[in-house]
């Protein structure tokens, strides 16, 4: 019997074929030797994952507090863990082997946690699961699963105060909050567990306020409270309340009046009385009554109870941002109590309202002085005045200009910002500063509207001169030939391309000369000839002047306009006799005005004399010299008589160079073109320098004569 050998695996696509070899021999016989063939074929074979299917099991930890039936583990194809090699786990069946366990296993191999949870109480536990899966071929595999069920992080619900004992009085309307209580934990909620059905009380399922279902009498009530963790409902715990409704034979006191609202000046002084409740006890025992202030602290630090009067402990201040931030309103309310027991007491509503009262003038701002170009134009802005007030609230200003706005006084201000605006022309040699008086008037300063003060604000405006520019026109002299029309018609010419500063400035354009008879004509800056009978053809000089700006500031600039018109041309008659006819030209004047700077005659003056001194300056040094080089060349005169008859001859220097002496050694290049002896016309080669006197000369290789160049 030939079997396959325990933890082995077979793939067909490695391995498709054994070869074994039988040995077999009987006593006395010899032996016998065969070969058995064991084919593999490739098919599906069931295996589990190496964590799900080692001895130890797959482990898995999650919290006590996980929600009951929540997946654990899944014994899948998948990442996860589980088994593998297998297309689909409908065709798996998973078993359970051990059943000591409230871990549940579902048929597609979830294991799911116990349908009541794990309980929350217990320290860490365990539990392992032991799965046996199978396909429907019959093949299977085993493995094991162990859980750990770790302890809970989150916070037990608990209750600080699980027993408390409530009292109060008859009377007690519906929907009015008898007591609250409280649970630590998490996602806590409350409930009423006993009486089941509780007709006098209700509890806040979030708040734990318990609260009167109807006007409660004299009773004695005991409930059930459990407070539980909404996500966990098995988290929770009990608290006992008892409820003491106790009867009363007298009432609250009355006070009159009942509510209290008032309206108080900024300027009230402190002590003021501002109410005195009359209160009374129906009983009309001699029991004393009892007031108190309740409200924020700011209420209770401005005013203050003596007895049943309410009076004003320290200064309202309207004008401040504390007050401004309570809505200039303070709320409170006050209590009176009788005395006995139980205590009845009564509520008085309490709203006062302070009211402003204009206080302070206007207050002008620090050096209002403001500059203007003169050339701003119609509604810019020159300055803002900045007017301060010191009620509230801040800065309710309105702005007026005295006096008004005229030619006088070209200037506007706004009235509720301060803006001022130039409303007029402005030339500052006319006028180079103006002086404004704005009234500043305060508003909504006081609960009386008529009660307003003002203050009186010199403003100075000081006008920036703008230099004088003429329009600029491009070019300045045009020369143009056009071909006359027919008699009668329009001809435009050209078009004057100018500028003025400021650019919106209009310009005007007006021929104010060469214009004899009328021919040319400016149609805003585009010149138009008018043709006339005249054949001939004739040049016309025209002068053009450009003004631009306005008033007293109007400036001007003159351009020149050559225009030759050629008369056009008319057929001509046959004739056999030719005349020719020289035309006489007109002589063409164009006169052009050029700036030219006339310096003033102590100036030409004092550079006359920086001249002469600067002459006679170059010509003092020249001449020392030409001293100093002359007594060296007669300190060695004699050597070079000795060189060469003709020592004192001079050198002429080839007008096609001259080459230097470098650093006393005798030049390379021939010189022989360059250098020659005027008298008798001899030639050098040579250049060096005397290291005595630093002097250069030329010198001849084969004579040895030398001259000082």
């Amino acid at each position: 019997q030939v079997t396959l050998r325990a933890g082995a695996e077979l793939d067909a696509r490695q391995v498709n074929q054994y070869t074994l070899i039988l040995r077999a021999a009987c006593p006395g016989e010899d032996e016998v030797e065969e070969q058995l063939f064991v084919q593999v074929t490739a098919g599906q074979v069931l295996r589990c994952d190496t964590p799900f299917a080692s001895a130890e099991g797959d482990v898995v930890q999650v919290l006590a507090d996980v929600a009951p039936r929540t997946p654990l583990y899944a014994v899948l194809p998948q990442p996860l863990g589980g088994l593998t090699g297998f297309p689909s786990p409908s065709f798996l069946q998973f078993r359970l082997r051990n059943h000591n366990t409230p871990l549940t296993l579902t048929r597609r191999g979830l294991v799911l946690a116990p349908d009541n949870g794990f309980d929350p109480s217990k320290d860490t536990q365990t539990f392992r699961l032991e799965i046996e899966v199978m396909d429907r071929h019959g093949h299977n595999c085993s493995g094991a699963v162990r859980v750990e069920v770790l302890p809970s992080r989150r916070p037990r619900v608990t209750f600080p105060e699980p027993h408390r004992a409530v009292t109060v009085t008859e009377g007690i309307g519906p929907w009015e909050v008898v007591t609250q209580v409280h649970a630590r934990g998490d996602n806590v909620r409350y409930a009423i567990l006993a009486p089941v059905a509780p007709a006098l009380f209700t509890i806040d399922e979030v708040t734990g306020e318990i609260r009167s279902t109807r006007r409660l009498e004299v009773i004695r009530a005991h409930l059930l409270i459990r407070a539980y963790n909404a996500l966990h409902p098995d988290d929770h715990a009990t608290a006992t309340v008892n409820v003491t409704v106790q009867g009363t034979d007298r009432q609250a006191p009355r006070c009159v009046p009942a509510i209290f609202v008032s309206q108080v000046s900024e300027t009230v002084s402190p002590g003021s009385t501002l109410v005195t409740l009359r209160c009374t006890d129906s009983t009309s025992t001699d029991r004393c009554l009892l007031y108190a202030l309740e409200g924020p602290p700011s209420f209770r630090s401005h005013f203050c109870m003596e007895g049943p009067r309410l009076k004003v402990n320290t200064t309202l201040d309207y004008d401040s941002e504390a007050m401004d931030a309570l809505g200039f309103q303070f709320t409170a309310t006050i209590v009176v109590t009788v005395g006995g027991q139980p205590q009845q007491s009564t509520r008085v509503p309490v709203l006062v309202t302070v009211t402003p009262v204009n206080e302070f003038r206007p207050a002008c701002p620090n050096g209002a002085t403001f500059t203007v170009p003169e050339t701003a134009a119609f509604g810019s802005v020159v300055g803002r005045v900045a007017g301060t007030d010191r009620d509230y609230p801040p800065d309710s200003l309105e702005y007026s200009l005295e006096g008004g706005s005229g030619p006088s006084q070209p200037f506007s201000i706004d009235r509720h910002t301060g803006e001022i605006h130039v409303v007029g022309p402005l030339d500052s040699q006319q006028q180079n500063s103006y002086r404004l008086v704005v009234r500043l008037t305060d508003t909504h300063n006081d609960l009386d509207l008529r009660k307003r003060q003002s203050r009186l604000c010199d403003v100075s405006v000081r006008l920036q001169a703008v230099p004088d520019q003429r329009p600029v026109c491009i070019p300045e002299v045009q020369e143009l030939q056009i071909t006359a029309g027919s008699p009668g018609s329009r001809q435009p010419v050209t078009r004057l391309v100018c500028h003025s500063n400021p650019d919106s400035a209009a310009l005007t354009y007006t021929i104010v000369g060469g214009n004899e008879d009328g021919r040319f004509r400016l149609e805003g800056n585009t010149l138009v000839y008018f043709p006339s009978h005249r054949a001939e053809p004739r040049p016309f000089v025209l002068l053009v002047e450009v003004w631009g700006g306005s008033g007293a500031r109007r400036r001007s600039s003159v351009v020149a306009l050559v225009v030759r018109v050629t008369p056009r041309s008319t057929p001509v008659p046959p004739s056999t006799t030719t005349q020719h006819t020289t035309l006489q030209k007109e002589p063409l004047v164009i006169t052009q005005t050029e700036a030219v700077w006339q310096p003033p005659a102590w100036f030409v003056a004092v550079l006359t004399i920086s001249g002469v001194l600067l002459l006679a300056t170059l010509g003092c040094t020249a001449r020392n010299l030409l001293c100093s080089s002359w007594d060296v060349g007669e300190h060695s005169g004699g050597k070079e008589e000795q060189g060469h008859p003709h020592a004192s001859s001079p050198v002429s220097v080839c007008q096609r160079g001259w080459v230097p002496c470098q650093g006393g050694r005798k030049s390379p290049v021939a010189l022989s073109s360059l250098f020659y002896l005027s008298s008798t016309q001899e030639q050098f080669d040579g250049c060096a320098q005397d290291p005595r006197t630093g002097r250069d000369y030329l010198s001849n290789s084969v004579t040895r004569a030398q001259r000082w160049i």
